[in-house]
């Protein structure tokens, strides 16, 4: 980044600095979301309100514009990883202050399937939204979403294919987890090119999510729903 654009940045008053970081996660630029989230801090910001105000809010604005098929998803990995990078800074320091989570999320794809674009993406935008997300990676055995979801007692499970021929192991994962006795313990979210409504309803998902931004959205309408519960 030139010294000009850190003047330039330093220079806003902290109102006029979040909008521009939301100006800067829709198109990409980590460096600026860097500097950014340091000004903030330095001028007194919690972590918790820059992650909130600044990184979420901005992630929300690019999240609708998927939605809606303004963005694609090469611009919203980009922006993605500019949030991501605004986090690597947030994340020890939110810990440290316990800042609350929306909830928590095991992602993985499934077995025999090794693509991860889509998945990739529902996790960057899932921790934009507030959500701690455990990722599996990959190529997941039951036995691996079984492990995660002991080890890490998260309040939802998502499963991604990208095949017709590994899309039925979501059936397999969902079965074992009712022979446990577990499977009303979790909220089940399937995603992935060749899945539909239907089918998630067929293999007693709770959600299929056509996308990102929609996942988001459900996980957020599901921990409201537990939160309301409970």
């Amino acid at each position: 980044m030139s010294e000009e654009d850190d003047l330039d940045l330093r220079t806003l008053d902290d109102d006029e600095l979040v909008l521009q970081m939301h100006d800067d996660l829709y198109d990409g630029l980590k460096d600026e979301i860097l500097e950014g989230v340091e000004i903030l801090l330095e001028r007194g910001w919690a972590p918790y309100d820059v992650l909130t105000k600044a990184l979420v809010e901005g992630m929300r604005i690019v999240g609708v514009d998927f939605r809606d098929g303004i963005l694609f998803v090469p611009e919203v990995l980009l922006a993605a990883g500019a949030m991501k990078g605004g986090m690597g800074i947030l994340r020890p320091l939110l810990a440290e202050t316990g800042a609350p989570k929306l909830g928590k999320m095991v992602i993985g794809t499934v077995k025999g399937d090794i693509h991860d674009i889509g998945k990739n993406l529902v996790s960057m935008m899932m921790e934009g939204a507030g959500f701690e997300v455990i990722d599996l990676g990959i190529n997941n055995p039951v036995e691996n979403y079984l492990e995660a979801l002991e080890e890490h007692k998260p309040d939802i499970l998502g499963m991604s294919a990208l095949l017709t021929t590994t899309m039925p192991y979501m059936k397999v994962v969902i079965d074992t987890m009712k022979e446990k006795g577990i499977r009303d313990d979790y909220v089940v979210m399937v995603g992935g090119a060749p899945l539909n409504e239907a089918f998630g309803e067929a293999i007693g998902a709770d959600h299929y999510c056509r996308d990102a931004a929609v996942a988001v959205e459900m996980a957020k309408e599901a921990m409201q729903r537990r939160h309301n519960q409970a």
